[in-house]
């Protein structure tokens, strides 16, 4: 037996990469075509004039402007109501 631990490999070290989401234009901010603003994982986020939604629910620009954000009031399917945030870009 030996009297010292061998130096295998560690069962710790592994992790995922970070998936760098949030917003990345903010309200005032100029932005050209194509231009990401949001990423996000679902619609927390809403698209609105001039702005499309990416198949991984990532929002962009289709057109040239400033960035703006409201809120809105959605009736849900089952009749309640949800607030919530829609981006522009004029």
């Amino acid at each position: 037996m030996s009297k010292k631990k061998s130096t295998g490999s560690s069962s710790l070290g592994r992790d995922s990469r970070p998936k760098y989401l949030g917003v990345k234009k903010f309200a005032g901010q100029k932005v050209r075509v194509g231009e990401i603003l949001v990423r996000q994982r679902g619609t927390k986020i809403y698209p609105g004039d001039n702005v499309k939604r990416g198949n991984d629910d990532t929002l962009y620009s289709i057109k040239d402007g400033i960035v703006n954000f409201q809120t809105k009031r959605k009736k849900r399917f089952d009749g309640t109501r949800k607030v919530i945030k829609i981006i522009n870009v004029k």
